[in-house]
Formats: C-alpha cells, structure tokens, sequence
C-alpha cells in the first residue's frame, strides 16, 4: 500500500508537469497571436492576386503557358504541410489521415512528395514514399523564401512533365477550436480558377461580375509573370495558416493537460489524506486500546 511519502512525491511530480504545461500553453498562445495575424493578412492578398489571375486569363482567348497545360494525371505531386513536434493534440495525426485518404483515392497513380515538417517527413518516409524534396524546420518563423523554393521545386517538376499535377494538404485555421483540413490543387491553376468560381459563387451576395482592369502591358505577358506568383502565393498561405493551426492545437492540448493535472492532484490529495486520517484513526484506537489494557 502507498504510504504518504509515495503520495507526496506523486504530487510533487503532477505539480512539476503541470508548471511545464501551463508554460507551454502561454508560450503556445503568444506565438499563435504572431502566427494569426500573418495567415489573416495573407488571405486577402491571394484572394486579390487569384481574382486578378481570372480576369488576365478571361481576356485571352487561349491562354497558352507550361502551368496551365492539362493532362491526364498519371504522376502526381503531394506537397504535405505537417508540424515540426508533438505535443499537440491530434494536430499530425489528422493531417496525416487526410494525407493517408488522398494517397489511397490514387492508389493507381505514381505517387510523389514533399514533405513540410519533421512528422510529416517521418512519417511519409516510414510509409515508402519516394520525395521530391523535404523542408525541415520552416513553419515556426514562416518566410517567403522558402514558400518561393517550393513553389519553383513544384513549377519546374510540372513544367518538364515528371508530374501532371500537383496538390497540397495542409491545415487551414478557422479558429483556435475549429481547424479545417484541406486539399487543394495547385496545378494545373486553371483548375484552382474554376475552383475559386465555384466557390464565389456558392456565396450568397458574393459579387462574381469580372472587374475590368486596365493594364500597360500586354495580358499574355502579364500572364507570364503571375502564373508563377500564384503559385508561391498559395504555397506560402498554406504555410501561415499551418503554422497558426499548430500553434492553436499546441495551446488547446497544453490547456486540457494543465486541466487533467489538477484533477490529478485533487484526487491523490483526497486519497492521501484519507490515508493519512485513516492512519491516525488507528494510532488513536491503539493508544486508546493500550491504556484501557493497563486498566
């Protein structure tokens, strides 16, 4: 039987992890502030930029460039943004399940990835899988030239045809309690074009109407120049709405552990105290016991 030291100690020890927990959690909740603001900032600029893309291509009657040519798709890419530690709920586990769903709905299609994160790294190698490229380290301070090396790694594969389309899985943030899993497909854009249509149309009250932009240079040039942009854009808003969705997982696990620990603390405190007071109980009858005996 535990005595009141065992229980002491245990205490101890849950009150030690529950400090540790408790840290984490504000550590977790300072960095997704940061991480928030940048993936809430980004989103305007790519749905800008994507509006813009749409009405370049609608003035070309057949708009012509590597990124946009489709093909049937026999190889294709996977770009899967994961974390780069635990201790954050079912954060990579969820994104891996989705990764998981994805590679088994193209079973029958040569598979290749690029893993963004140590768990997704790990794991995708664990599994088989062959890769393009790996990205380690990256998403706790998000910059924009890494979204760029990315983004060209991906281009230049489709461009020279060893992939006919490219796809990326990420978590994208709603709020600290709701992250939303997502796959979206990069290339060929045309797709991400009509997508995005789709999308604005399902909105009531969205405006679909195409805004008439005036342009100095010609649209196929134009073109050119941000097919590539597009790209990089969405790579790096992908990046900044994993990043804040991990740091919200981190908080909301910190928070449930530094919870858990103190209902285990109260509970080892209720059981050593009646231990303690069933110990002195007995001290008692013994000592009540001994003097009725020299009676």
């Amino acid at each position: 039987m535990a005595t009141l030291l065992d229980f002491r100690r245990r205490i101890r020890s849950v009150k030690n992890s529950q400090q540790i927990t408790r840290a984490m959690k504000f550590v977790a909740a300072a960095r997704l502030r940061r991480a928030q603001e940048a993936a809430l900032a980004a989103r305007p600029y790519a749905r800008e930029l994507s509006r813009l893309l749409r009405s370049i291509m609608a003035r070309i009657q057949e708009p012509q460039h590597p990124l946009l040519e489709h093909r049937p798709e026999q190889n294709v890419l996977a770009i899967v943004l994961t974390g780069e530690r635990g201790l954050a709920g079912a954060f990579n586990a969820n994104i891996l399940r989705k990764a998981n769903e994805f590679f088994r709905a193209n079973s029958g299609k040569k598979m290749v990835t690029i893993p963004v994160g140590k768990k997704g790294r790990d794991a995708l190698k664990k599994a088989g899988f062959t890769f393009a490229g790996e990205y380690i380290n990256v998403l706790a301070r998000v910059e924009f030239k890494i979204a760029r090396e990315i983004a060209n790694l991906a281009a230049e594969l489709y461009a020279k045809r060893e992939v006919d389309a490219v796809y990326i899985i990420f978590s994208e943030f709603k709020s600290v309690l709701t992250p939303n899993l997502t796959l979206e497909k990069l290339l060929p854009i045309e797709a991400i074009g009509e997508e995005q249509d789709r999308q604005d149309q399902a909105k009531p009250g969205q405006q679909t109407a195409q805004i008439d932009y005036i342009y100095e240079q010609a649209a196929e040039q134009l073109l050119g120049k941000l097919l590539p942009r597009y790209v990089e854009t969405q790579i790096l808003r992908a990046m900044l709405e994993s990043s804040a969705s991990e740091y919200a997982a981190r908080m909301t696990a910190m928070e449930a552990a530094t919870q858990n620990a103190g209902e285990v603390i109260e509970a080892l405190t209720l059981h050593m105290n009646k231990v303690r007071q069933a110990a002195i109980t007995k001290e008692i009858i013994e000592i009540v016991s001994g003097a009725n005996y020299s009676a």
